[in-house]
């Protein structure tokens, strides 16, 4: 079948969704400008509002424990730590108690501080470094994260720096998570300085024309503002995690240049067929919108899966992601089609490749100098015909491009078990060193190396004795005698991997009476040792209720509180997942082929992911410290993002299979053809969206280079491999049962179904012409 019987198929007059996008091209545009405006002025200083923790699961007994400890006892959970350096004169000496002691009673002082204590006033070995030169004063900043990382700002630079015979670092939980908000910030706007720039020039390269590369670009700014603005708006309800923001930029940019991508190059393949603006526009939203519209409630589902864990770190990346995704495609199939209605040819304007080839001769490459006038004019004028057989020249040439895709397509399908075993085989080994994942908390040493806070946390952990930050606490609450208490603490004493208990410290009386005791494991404070600890603990018998927390608690609730949740996580990702792509395809294989495939474009991420930043490998060059595990809700973000991101590509391709096999009835040709048309078109694709990942991935913080490389790995791995080699290998596999469904759903897929080249309503059914499959 000829490509103008194709179209006359799947174009036709503009639908009512065009004629509301298109009515008034420069309304709407002007009505964005205005929303983008008020966006910038509402998202302004999101950044400032939103937490650096969420790792916990605020209904553990963990964070019961924190919550009463805080507030019966501050002291027991102190924030701050400053690290007072003596020298040579050694903490003990008079000048230098005298000093420290001075600090301490300024810190006491101040309003917002509770809970102060030191090593000059308790004496405790566990505030004196071994070596005798250095101790700490600790204590605890009130309010929430925000007030008291405001607070902590107001206080560091006046507790800094040389002090008489003292130098003073600030430290602690609350000085690790304000450097990391800062540093995480710094690097977001490095990244984004970084992505733009090189986007803008692939883009160029991609399209030629400087105009039609601009478009993608503006659609993405008008994404990340609008969903910074969103985020602006939740965090007045709820906590918002600061590492969402790395994941609007890289999805605003990333989707929205790869759905600009796909809209524009379809308005160029209109355009080069002869088609007017309008009719071109109106062509490109009934099959590439439709594909876009679809593709963007993948990855929203996708994303959405995140919003049944408790910890808002990964709640966080669910409001970023389904807001940027939705802006985007919402920008892509409003402000695009005004801007391309408006452009027409000149969408093909400045084009910055002529340099490296000769100019096009007036009429090249099957255009048709007399097709329709374009939007608003009468005939078509001499620089619309100049501008339509540049667009017709580049056509071609994409089309010539195209033709390497077939080939390879071509080749797989010849060869299609060894490259299906041979693919899928070299995924699984791939993925391998995931089993050995060991999970963990992330830290201070997700900081660089010469961060304040980090080498306040490096010299406890060096110079201190016990396990700083590795101390479990046991709270008790009710009436309980002294017998009690020393009867409880020589029965937990002999528990397996306890190393020492201190306490209790008590506070009240009657039924109202809170009492802590303080139980350092052996070995890491977070290891498999410490967490047998912490159930232990919790199992053991106690004539009081008690509650275990410490970090090797928080990572025990953590675990669990994914474990039970994931199963529902997963399950509404295929579901979903499945039922999406059968309105896709009407087929009852391919959702399982994508569900399937997409998982084993992942297996790189995975085993990357611990062969790297939980062994260590390449941390030299990467320029991190590897901390032997990996924080626990990485794997799942970076599981939803890269699965949501895989099937953005699968249903680019599977769209122009489905729209061939429906015109053609030609299973293997479809596959060819579906490859030739979007190969080159996924593959840029994704080395832009891998540009920006990468970009995030040079964070100084761990946990973002790991989110950004690793979903960078996975994007390329989709494209590249399972989307060129392990698809039409496996369809051709599965042959013409690939688009089998029973009776009852076919009938069901025929009403409710969409597909890319959907026919107007009233439209001849497309006649099915076999192809030759050579």
């Amino acid at each position: 079948m000829t490509e103008v019987k194709k179209r006359q198929l799947t174009g036709g007059a503009p639908g009512g969704w065009t004629r509301f996008v298109t009515a008034r091209p420069r309304l709407t545009l002007l009505v964005a400008l205005v929303l983008t405006a008020l966006a910038v002025l509402a998202g302004g200083g999101v950044a400032d509002r939103m937490g650096s923790g969420g790792w916990e699961d605020p209904d553990a007994e963990s964070t019961y424990a924190v919550e009463v400890l805080e507030r019966e006892f501050p002291a027991s959970q102190p924030n701050l730590l400053l690290l007072v350096d003596a020298g040579d004169a050694g903490v003990d000496a008079p000048a230098v108690a005298a000093e420290a002691r001075r600090l301490a009673e300024r810190l006491d002082a101040r309003p917002d501080v509770d809970g102060v204590g030191s090593y000059w006033a308790t004496g405790s070995p566990a505030l004196r470094s071994e070596d005798g030169r250095q101790a700490v004063i600790a204590a605890r900043i009130d309010g929430d994260e925000k007030a008291a990382g405001e607070t902590l700002e107001r206080l560091a630079p006046e507790f800094r720096g040389s002090h008489g015979p003292v130098e003073v670092s600030v430290g602690g939980p609350l000085a690790v998570r304000h450097e990391m908000q800062t540093t995480i910030q710094e690097d977001l706007l490095r990244a984004e300085l970084i992505a733009l720039p090189v986007t803008l020039v692939l883009l160029v390269m991609v399209f030629g024309s400087a105009v039609a590369a601009l478009l993608p670009l503006g659609i993405g700014i008008v994404a990340i503002l609008g969903t910074n603005a969103v985020l602006r708006g939740l965090t007045e309800f709820t906590d918002v995690s600061v590492f969402a923001q790395n994941l609007t930029t890289a999805l605003g940019l990333g989707l929205a240049i790869d759905y600009a991508l796909f809209v524009v190059r379809r308005f160029r393949e209109e355009l080069a067929a002869g088609a007017d603006t309008r009719t071109a526009v109106a062509t490109t939203l009934r099959t590439a919108g439709r594909t876009v519209l679809f593709s963007a409630l993948t990855v929203a589902v996708s994303l959405a899966a995140m919003l049944v864990f408790p910890q808002y770190f990964l709640r966080s990346f669910a409001y970023a992601g389904i807001a940027v995704v939705l802006l985007a495609a919402a920008a892509a199939l409003i402000l695009l089609p005004a801007a391309l209605v408006l452009l027409g040819d000149r969408v093909n304007a400045l084009d910055l490749r002529r340099v490296f080839r000769r100019a096009p001769r007036a009429g090249a490459g099957g255009t048709e100098p007399g097709a329709g006038p374009g939007a608003g004019s009468g005939a078509a004028t001499d620089v619309d015909l100049a501008a339509r057989a540049g667009a017709g020249a580049r056509a071609g040439a994409e089309e010539e491009g195209g033709v390497g895709w077939a080939r390879t397509a071509a080749l797989v399908m010849r060869r299609a078990p060894l490259f299906a075993v041979a693919t899928a085989t070299g995924l699984v080994l791939l993925g391998l060193p995931f089993l050995g994942v060991r999970f963990g908390t992330a830290d201070d040493r997700q900081l660089p190396a010469a961060a304040e806070s980090r080498v306040v946390q490096d010299q406890l952990r060096e110079g201190f004795p016990g396990s700083p930050g590795g101390a479990l606490t046991v709270l008790a609450e009710g009436s309980a005698t002294p017998g009690q208490y020393a009867a409880y603490r020589e029965r937990i004493e002999r528990l397996d991997g306890v190393a020492r208990v201190d306490g209790p410290v008590t506070s009240g009386s009657g039924e109202r009476t809170h009492a802590y005791f303080t139980v350092v494991p052996e070995g890491e404070g977070v290891g498999a040792g410490a967490q047998r600890v912490v159930g232990e603990l919790r199992a053991a018998e106690a004539p009081f209720d008690t509650s275990v927390t410490g970090a090797a608690a928080v990572l025990v609730d953590s675990k669990d509180a994914i474990g039970e949740r994931l199963p529902w996580a997963a399950g509404i990702i295929v579901v979903v997942t499945l039922v999406l792509v059968f309105l896709l395809t009407g087929s009852l294989l391919i959702p399982l082929q994508a569900v399937v495939l997409n998982a084993l474009s992942l297996t790189a991420m995975f085993g990357a992911a611990v062969w790297v930043f939980q062994d260590g490998h390449l941390s030299g060059p990467l320029g991190f410290t590897p901390t032997g595990d990996i924080e626990t809700t990485l794997p799942v973000l970076m599981f939803c993002v890269a699965f949501g991101l895989s099937m953005d590509y699968g249903v680019f391709l599977l769209s122009r299979i489905k729209e061939e096999y429906d015109a053609t009835g030609d299973h293997e040709h479809a596959v060819r053809f579906g490859l030739r048309r979007t190969g080159g078109l996924i593959t840029a694709a994704a080395v832009i969206l891998a540009v920006v990942m990468v970009a995030i991935g040079t964070s100084r913080v761990t946990n973002t280079k790991m989110l950004g490389l690793g979903v960078a790995l996975a994007v390329l791995m989709d494209a590249m491999v399972v989307r060129s080699l392990l698809v039409p290998s496996v369809m051709k596999l599965t042959g013409r049962l690939t688009w089998w469904a029973p009776g009852p759903l076919r009938r069901f897929h025929d009403r409710f179904g969409i597909s890319e080249g959907g026919a107007i309503p009233g439209a001849p059914a497309p006649e099915r012409v076999p192809q030759k499959t050579g």
